[in-house]
């Protein structure tokens, strides 16, 4: 997965500007539509040079809903030997070709995360929000690469210097169902 588009840009007022590929459209996720296993690698920590691993399996579905301006996915995983439930919503606005990624899991009570916003350039998706981890600000990061759509592989990045530099904490290594082509 490459860096070398620039995809946003930090204003001296601390602002985020989301910077869109003129390619991106809503078809963007439609190779994501239907049942998944997902392979999963977490760090234990994040933002403390932790270098331990959690691994973990875990399924997914997505639809496209709202004629394909959106879609909606549920992961399914055990986790610290709890069950874990989350989702994720998508929106794109073709007037802007940003793509905005909410998610909510059953640790959130309900609660969505702050959109992280970005677009597809290629088969790479790059996605940013700011947000607060362990009362600090922070850049999130996802990329989302597509080169197999068969098997796509998901990484969330946390960056405490506005973007310089990234801590990539959690990885989905997924894996197209068996007849959901």
């Amino acid at each position: 997965m490459s860096d070398k588009t620039p995809q946003f840009k930090v204003l001296e007022n601390g602002e985020l500007v989301n910077i869109p590929s003129p390619t991106s459209s809503k078809t963007d996720f439609d190779f994501y539509a239907g049942n998944w296993k997902i392979r999963n690698k977490r760090l234990k920590t994040r933002l403390d040079n932790c270098t331990e691993w959690i691994e973990f399996e875990a399924t997914q579905t997505m639809k496209t809903v709202l004629n394909g301006l959106g879609n909606i996915d549920h992961f399914y995983a055990t986790f610290d030997g709890e069950p874990f439930e989350g989702m994720s919503i998508r929106f794109f606005d073709p007037k802007t070709k940003l793509w905005s990624i909410y998610w909510s899991d059953v640790t959130k009570t309900g609660i969505l995360e702050p959109p992280v916003l970005g677009s597809f350039y290629g088969d790479l998706g790059v996605f940013y929000t700011k947000d607060v981890f362990n009362e600090k600000e922070i850049l999130v990061k996802f990329e989302w690469d597509k080169t197999d759509p068969d098997n796509p592989i998901w990484r969330q990045g946390f960056s405490d210097d506005n973007g310089q530099t990234f801590e990539w904490n959690w990885y989905m290594h997924m894996s197209k169902v068996e007849g959901e082509k």
